[in-house]
């Protein structure tokens, strides 16, 4: 019971009264359970019923979506929104190169070193450094007049001594007669008999230093010996050549045509010497020594030779092709890759190489069905040239294989292909449930361009 304390209005009682605390009485237990007990545990059960009811519902509206999404995915699988967006290519029939590849040289077919075949001052020099000189152009004149004075010398020579030759003919005709008539001994005959043979051989002898000194004139003025091209030059003008000089004057060589000298492993040369010794002309590719795809091809010409030994150390045998070199792309010393011709396989089955997929137990590729679904088709390959591959077992021309995306495709994968033209033209297409093998779509024609200018 609550009491009330008391208060200071009341004058009857007594300050000791008011001053002592009353005595503590404590309160009466109420009869029953105690109810804030029952209470608790009440809302703990019923907090437990709306947790239980809360995730029943949750679970069950989870399943509900999930069924309905996979619902909608098979759905839209069957529709071809689920499908995974690839590029494929067409297998086709064609031709297919086989080539031998080799390291080579450019190797000109003549190189001239020009050189003094006189002593001489170098007077003057015709051509310039780099030109193209055709064959018994004027390139270098020595000085000729030590040459033209010999010339003369000999010419006056032989003029003398033909006039002495031709007065021991005439004695040697009067001494015939005189001896007839027994009026000379015979030995005077036949001494001058010996005289006029022995002018004779003078004369043959000027007439000897006459072509020598007329050739030294010439050699005095030097021509191109072949037609190419000049090099830089190696003397001066002003300078004293001699003969005997080891370093020449200037060096021609042939640029067009121009060869290529390359080598092949022996084991390649049976069927090159087959087709070569038959009578077949061999092409041969010269190629630039960058990578792949960014090598370009230089020339093209033809196996002119083979060399007559292997080389024991390396295996290999040196082989010459002739290429025509208008362009000026070949130079001399310059390293090319020779591609040899030596088979054209013909209506063949080939598909892109990017589309070959291998592993450890074989190759193979990712077919696209009719119903847009791939499979795992092993395949043989044969040549192998470029950018193309030939299949000679697992493929028909016409069927279509994934060449990019592949890394999310396995056996059964539904797919949307992208199909690559083999004539490079656009690309078509191939949504599931439509035949992926159908044929490439059309250009676009002036009115569907107008169509979509107006939308």
């Amino acid at each position: 019971m609550h009491q009330e304390p008391p208060s200071a209005l009341h004058p009857a009682e007594s300050p000791e009264t008011l001053t002592k605390p009353a005595a503590y009485q404590a309160p009466k237990p109420a009869h029953g359970a105690p109810k804030h007990s029952r209470r608790g545990w009440i809302w703990l059960l019923i907090l437990a019923l709306v947790a239980a009811g809360a995730y029943m519902f949750w679970r069950q509206r989870n399943a509900g979506q999930a069924g309905g999404a996979s619902g909608a995915a098979a759905q839209g699988q069957r529709k071809g929104f689920g499908a995974i967006p690839v590029v494929a290519a067409k297998a086709r029939r064609g031709n297919i190169p086989v080539y031998f590849t080799g390291l080579g040289a450019v190797t000109p077919i003549y190189t001239v070193t020009v050189k003094s075949r006189v002593d001489g001052q170098l007077m003057q020099v015709y051509y310039k450094e780099g030109d193209i000189v055709q064959k018994d152009a004027k390139l270098i004149e020595i000085d000729p007049r030590p040459y033209d004075a010999a010339l003369v010398q000999a010419q006056g020579q032989l003029t003398r001594d033909q006039a002495l030759l031709d007065n021991a003919r005439i004695d040697l005709a009067r001494y015939k007669t005189l001896l007839a008539q027994n009026a000379i001994p015979e030995q005077q005959l036949a001494t001058q008999e010996a005289l006029v043979k022995q002018d004779e051989g003078i004369v043959k002898t000027d007439e000897g230093m006459i072509e020598t000194a007329k050739l030294n004139v010439v050699y005095s003025h030097i021509t191109a010996p072949i037609t190419g091209r000049v090099g830089l030059r190696l003397v001066d003008p002003g300078n004293i050549v001699h003969a005997t000089d080891t370093n020449g004057m200037l060096v021609i060589t042939q640029i067009d045509p121009i060869s290529v000298i390359f080598t092949l492993a022996e084991d390649q040369l049976p069927v090159v010497t087959q087709k070569f010794w038959g009578g077949q002309h061999l092409s041969a590719e010269a190629w630039d020594r960058s990578p792949p795809p960014l090598n370009k091809k230089l020339s093209t010409g033809t196996l002119t030779t083979l060399d007559n030994q292997i080389d024991p150390t390396t295996g290999t045998i040196k082989l010459r092709a002739t290429f025509d070199n208008r362009n000026n792309k070949l130079f001399p010393d310059q390293f090319v890759n020779v591609k040899l011709l030596v088979q054209l396989k013909q209506n063949v089955t080939l598909i892109p190489t990017a589309t070959v997929q291998r592993n450890t137990q074989t190759t193979y590729v990712f077919l696209i069905q009719p119903n847009s679904k791939v499979t795992v088709r092993p395949i043989t390959l044969g040549t192998t040239e470029g950018d193309e591959s030939e299949v000679t077992a697992g493929l028909n021309s016409g069927d279509l294989v994934v060449m990019t995306g592949v890394d999310k495709l396995q056996e059964g994968t539904q797919v949307r292909a992208t199909v690559t033209s083999d004539t490079g033209s656009t690309p078509e297409i191939a949504g599931a449930g439509a035949s992926p093998t159908s044929a490439p779509r059309p250009a676009s024609t002036p009115a569907s361009k107008g169509t979509h200018k107006g939308r």
